[in-house]
């Protein structure tokens, strides 16, 4: 198995306002996020899960005015854990140890949610089994999951989201009320799909 991700590589990585063009890592929305995220990583921990870096919330002065978490990777974790199945949405990335692209598919498809989804791979036949095959709303293929395609639509599947597809034309109809009128100005009346030439 290749990880694009080591604890020597995200060590490096720039944690910082998300304004700064330097920022790799950019900070959480509000506060309550932020304890979420901690709360995430002692429940990852009681339940086996090894941490190999982060895990905490930065220390250094120039973070103590926004909501920042040190980027973290989780080994050992199991697809029964609630780090493996629940949204966390903050930097952390749990390591699941698979025999199998089968087996990696069905792990990933076996949760409650489904927003945007990922695969690195040379092989095609894989690609378009995956692009097939996993159940999210936005799957790529050698790229990250970042869904800043604006023009293209955006949304999750299962209990992600709330069903609908933002963004591109999509938006269209999800903020759109549908209403078809007929007008007849002929003076009789008409039978519907049998006079109306």
């Amino acid at each position: 198995m290749v990880v694009l991700f080591t604890p020597t590589s995200t060590s490096k990585l720039c944690l910082g306002a998300g304004t700064d063009v330097q920022t790799q890592v950019g900070p959480l929305v509000n506060s309550s996020q932020l304890e979420r995220v901690k709360h995430y990583l002692e429940v990852a921990r009681s339940e086996g899960a090894k941490l190999l870096i982060g895990g905490e919330a930065p220390t250094e002065e120039k973070f103590e005015h926004g909501y920042f978490f040190l980027p973290t990777i989780l080994d050992a974790v199991t697809p029964t854990m609630r780090i493996a199945r629940e949204e966390i949405f903050g930097p952390v990335l749990a390591l699941i140890e698979i025999n199998s692209f089968a087996e990696a598919i069905a792990i990933l498809n076996d949760t409650d949610y489904g927003l945007s989804s990922s695969i690195y791979t040379r092989d095609v036949n894989r690609a378009f089994v995956a692009m097939r095959d996993i159940e999210a709303g936005i799957t790529y293929i050698n790229g990250p999951t970042i869904g800043a395609e604006v023009h293209l639509p955006f949304g999750g599947v299962k209990q992600t989201g709330n069903g609908h597809r933002e963004a591109g034309s999509a938006a269209l109809d999800v903020f759109t009320d549908w209403k078809t009128i007929y007008v007849d100005f002929s003076g009789r009346l008409q039978r519907a799909q049998i006079d109306n030439r």
